[in-house]
């Protein structure tokens, strides 16, 4: 703990019935990070707050820093993720870190068990209108595979050729949350969203040519959909769109519980 003085009194008001349990558990929801260096405090109890441990955010970082950062993080935490990483920087990052695995698509680096088994309830399908945007769709599906999520995948069905994802309405139809990718116009997450029972969260990417404006038209295209249910994230935002998604099936798990309670 950065401040185990401030704990040891905290734990000291819980034996001596000065603070309940559930304010113990408040306080210490706010309680614990840790310093690296001089250029990055690690805030180990993201996951007491809101479900997600903290994720690096790899670019504009060192490597230096970066392995610092992951060392620290894997003392506490089973998973460790590393997002934006670009080929050349994870060569100098292995051999520094031999257990860090490469996801070259996503590019995304992380420390996790190699048979990653899903642990939490639902299912997180991905569409993704074309190859092109497989980069920001993989990002997504990586991300939530990574906090415990199963994940579908179903890629190159963009509105161009519409029958390829007419002929796929099972998975649409199975899914509990649905995050669509697109670039160009952006135009499927709205015809996505008008075929689907669950909520669906669009991500535009920077893929198009130069009136796309890297991404500017897909997602003003998408903030204006006609479609209800439509949540957008920002342009090439995959981890976002997955987090989002997490906790969208976290909520109704909650509720659940609640009801059932």
């Amino acid at each position: 703990m950065s401040n185990p003085e401030a704990l040891r009194d905290l734990l000291n008001a819980v034996a001596q019935g000065q603070v309940s349990p559930d304010v113990a558990l408040d306080k210490l929801k706010h309680f614990d990070f840790e310093p690296v260096g001089d250029f990055a405090k690690i805030d180990h109890h993201r996951t007491l707050r809101t479900g997600f441990p903290e994720a690096v955010w790899g670019s504009g970082k060192t490597p230096d820093q970066i392995v610092q950062i992951v060392e620290v993080m894997r003392q506490r935490s089973p998973v460790v993720m590393v997002t934006r990483v670009e080929p050349e920087v994870y060569e100098g990052l292995r051999s520094r870190i031999p257990a860090l695995i490469y996801y070259q698509m996503a590019k995304i680096c992380a420390i996790a068990p190699l048979n990653l088994v899903p642990h939490r309830p639902g299912t997180i399908t991905l569409l993704s209108a074309g190859t092109a945007d497989l980069p920001v769709a993989e990002e997504a599906a990586i991300t939530a595979e990574l906090s415990g999520f199963r994940v579908e995948r179903l890629w190159d069905v963009g509105v161009a050729g519409i029958h390829r994802l007419l002929n796929n309405r099972h998975v649409i139809q199975s899914a509990d949350v649905l995050i669509v990718v697109a670039g160009m116009e952006g135009a499927l997450p709205s015809v996505v969203a008008g075929l689907a029972d669950c909520p669906v969260i669009a991500v535009p990417t920077s893929v198009g040519y130069g009136a796309s404006f890297n991404g500017l038209a897909p997602l003003l295209t998408m903030l204006n959909s006609c479609a209800a249910g439509v949540a957008v994230v920002n342009i090439d935002n995959g981890f976002g769109a997955a987090i989002l998604a997490g906790q969208i099936l976290r909520t109704a798990q909650k509720i659940d519980r609640s009801s059932a309670g």
